[in-house]
């Protein structure tokens, strides 16, 4: 009998994944799961142009996501986003593959549903033409994003040419203290580190923290992995992890599943396992956090004022600060507080589950918006399990749209965007330039302080709304 191999989580299921090796470093990975959208689509032209197969229609599955409408009943914006929907349709249908489209009430976010479905599970590699693919690492599967080329090659293959990342634990202990959510753990973990602290590394969470906290809130940390640089984000997996997963549609069933969980259960580090990197944070210092510049690591506690170039440490870092305060339109040195907003944006692959609906039902109930608010489901079963449970009353009671699944507003490509200087309190993953619509201004927050910010029409702390 081949023995387990030994080290981190990581290294346990790269290991296992490699086929062969080849120059320079690099290795041939078999890739278990490959999940698509509709960004896949010039990877299908080619192999159409080609007459080429897929190898493994069967682990591939594919779902519509950024181009479509969340306005009920608009499926697309225009005949362009629409030819890329039913591109996808036709090039699934004739290469086999699964697919959750529009009308489907399993179609969703892709990040969403693939845990949801049981699609993402521990131990495999999952790969899609998506930066965000880290959030599937939350169930101790390696998992990443990758480009149309490398799309191609693992239709056509089922395998990718890759150099192993090197690997970053970080730890949180502790125990998080009222109002503090997993978003506010992932921006304090950027903000540390900074934007470019995980490059080239593979973060596995770790930590009392971490291990409180469910797989929703899990997903919402690996999800911004890639916001610190890494290549993936990991959780090991343990029983919240094999309690969420059994009986999901595509999980292991029977003796299989019985197999798979023996397995499974080898997976994290072991007590011995060495890092390349360790960062360690305490959890009961993290507080409600907010993006107040135009990166993920320009994160402050909601207490703090907005930081002054003039002290920062060198002169790259001033002159970022500066060129991130004038498109924010932001003075140094007034408190988060007095920032009002313009619209809230609550959804995205980040902060679109059930967790995180009602996380934002219970600060909205009783209150009313006083700006423009949308609540987009990341996936149709969620909207249908949220409207099951009335969080769909509460946010229409509270002014706010209820819209369907998808990735709407966070990135913006179906059109459903902010306007040029508006400011938006957003539970998306990026707060670039032109993120969220050219000109647009986004504040990073969680569920919660979203729906603050909504009631109140400034960032707040949930915490003043709540006690």
């Amino acid at each position: 009998m081949t023995a387990r191999p030994r080290g981190t989580v990581f290294e346990k299921i790269w290991s296992s994944h490699v086929v062969t090796e080849g120059p320079g470093g690099h290795v041939l990975l078999y890739i278990d799961r490959h999940l698509l959208h509709e960004g896949s689509t010039h990877a299908w032209e080619r192999m159409a142009r080609n007459g080429s197969r897929m190898r493994r229609p069967d682990l591939s599955f594919a779902t519509a996501d950024h181009y479509v409408l969340t306005t009920p009943g608009t499926p697309t914006a225009d005949a362009e986003t629409r030819k890329m929907v039913e591109s996808l349709t036709r090039h699934t249908t004739e290469q086999g593959v699964t697919f959750f489209g529009v009308g489907d009430d399993r179609r969703g976010i892709v990040h969403v549903i693939g845990p949801e479905q049981g699609l993402t599970l521990p131990g495999i590699l999952l790969v899609c033409g998506d930066s965000h693919t880290a959030t599937h690492g939350a169930f101790g599967c390696l998992a990443f994003g990758v480009g149309s080329t490398e799309v191609e090659h693992v239709m056509i293959t089922q395998t990718l040419w890759q150099k192993k990342p090197k690997s970053l634990r970080v730890t949180v202990d502790g125990r998080l203290g009222f109002g503090v959510t997993a978003k506010d753990v992932i921006l304090a973990i950027i903000a540390t580190i900074g934007a470019a602290g995980g490059v080239g590394h593979v973060i596995e969470y770790a930590g009392t923290v971490i291990r409180a906290m469910t797989m929703d809130q899990r997903m919402t940390v690996c999800n911004m992995s890639i916001e610190a640089g890494a290549r993936a984000g990991m959780v090991a997996p343990d029983e919240t992890t094999f309690a969420y997963l059994e009986g999901r549609p595509f999980a292991p069933k029977g003796e299989l599943w019985a197999r798979a969980l023996a397995y499974w259960k080898t997976l994290p580090s072991d007590l011995d396992a060495t890092f390349d990197r360790e960062v360690t944070l305490d959890g009961t210092e993290i507080a409600p956090t907010v993006t107040w510049g135009t990166s993920p690591q320009d994160a402050l506690p909601i207490t703090e004022r907005v930081p002054d170039p003039a002290r920062a440490a060198d002169a790259t870092r001033r002159e970022s600060m500066e060129r991130a305060l004038a498109y924010m339109g932001l003075t140094a040195g007034i408190p988060l507080t007095e920032i009002t907003v313009d619209r809230v944006f609550i959804g995205s692959c980040t902060n679109s589950r059930l967790d995180d609906l009602r996380a934002a039902a219970q600060v909205v109930k009783g209150k009313r918006a006083v700006v423009p608010a949308w609540v987009v489901p990341g996936s149709g079963l969620i909207k249908r399990a949220a409207e099951a449970e009335g969080l769909d009353r509460v946010f229409r009671d509270a002014g706010f749209e209820w819209r369907e699944a998808g990735c709407s507003m966070c990135v913006g490509m179906n059109g459903e965007t902010a306007r040029g200087g508006e400011r938006v309190a957003s539970t998306s993953n990026r707060n670039f330039e032109g993120r969220q619509g050219q000109g647009a201004r986004t504040h990073l927050v969680s569920p919660a302080m979203a729906a603050a910010a909504a009631v109140t029409g400034r960032l707040t702390d949930v915490r003043t709304l709540r006690g």
